[in-house]
């Protein structure tokens, strides 16, 4: 996505957090549809990847990218004190931590695609 709004490439953003889709999300829900598909739904193992999925897409969307907004604040505000301030030289935080809920989302749908891709492969 970046590449495409942005007109470059950043092979930063392959490894960083943020963006679309989350593939903290894309990657619980393979996981937990995996699961379903091989133990059952009623495995103790599949309730166990729901609730990982669960905490897991719930931070991506709710703590972190709160923490990412609060970031983005911080850098602004330190970007107007006067050269001669001692924070004024400090770097800058990370601003893209979470995700939106759309982009978490997108990482669902997208994990579930893999997991039924991979097992009609197998």
């Amino acid at each position: 996505m970046f590449r495409y709004k942005e007109k470059r490439w950043d092979s930063k953003r392959m490894i960083s957090s943020g963006g679309m889709p989350s593939s903290h999300s894309a990657t619980v829900t393979a996981l937990a549809v995996a699961i379903g598909f091989e133990e059952g739904a009623g495995a103790p193992a599949f309730a166990i990847a729901v609730v990982l999925a669960c905490v897991v897409m719930y931070d991506a969307s709710g703590v972190r990218l709160h923490a990412g907004r609060q970031a983005e604040l911080l850098n602004q505000i330190v970007c107007e004190f006067p050269p001669e301030h001692p924070l004024s030289t400090v770097r800058p935080l990370r601003e893209l931590l979470g995700h939106t809920p759309i982009q978490v989302a997108a990482g669902g749908i997208l994990g579930c695609v893999v997991a039924y891709l991979m097992r009609s492969s197998s």
